[in-house]
């Protein structure tokens, strides 16, 4: 049984940054895949990035490529999203998510929200404009 928890979350204004963790414990770290999610008000929980196992690969949604960056650190069992640029579409519950068998192709990895094994509890945020 793997536990994620995320933090990093919070208030920031647009066009500012912000950067989750997640913590990984109660397994391998190192044989998931790992990707982040948000679920805003109203709307479906949505892919937005995913990496490698690792950290060689990694794959953004459309609408956050170019500002958002996926990394992790296998030696602290964590996993990073910068996000610079934030808009206001970008305010929502983030999560963590960790993946044993992703979907791989040429240059790109995904993880697919019925598919996922481990979910984090998620974190806010906020962007204020």
């Amino acid at each position: 049984q793997v536990q994620l928890v995320e933090s990093g979350g919070g208030l920031a204004q647009a066009g500012g940054s912000l950067r989750l963790s997640c913590a990984a414990s109660g397994g391998t770290f190192s044989d998931y895949a790992m990707g982040w999610f948000r679920q805003a008000a109203g709307k479906e929980r949505e892919f937005v990035a995913a990496i490698s196992w690792r950290g060689g690969t990694t794959y953004y949604a459309d609408s956050v490529k170019g500002r958002f960056t996926i990394s992790r650190d296998n030696a602290k069992n964590t996993v990073y999203l910068q996000m610079n640029g934030l808009k206001p579409d970008d305010p929502a519950v983030y999560y963590c998510a960790a993946d044993l068998l992703p979907t791989v192709g040429p240059g790109r990895i995904e993880l697919a929200t019925g598919r996922v094994d481990y979910w984090g509890q998620g974190t806010q945020v906020t962007v204020s404009s």
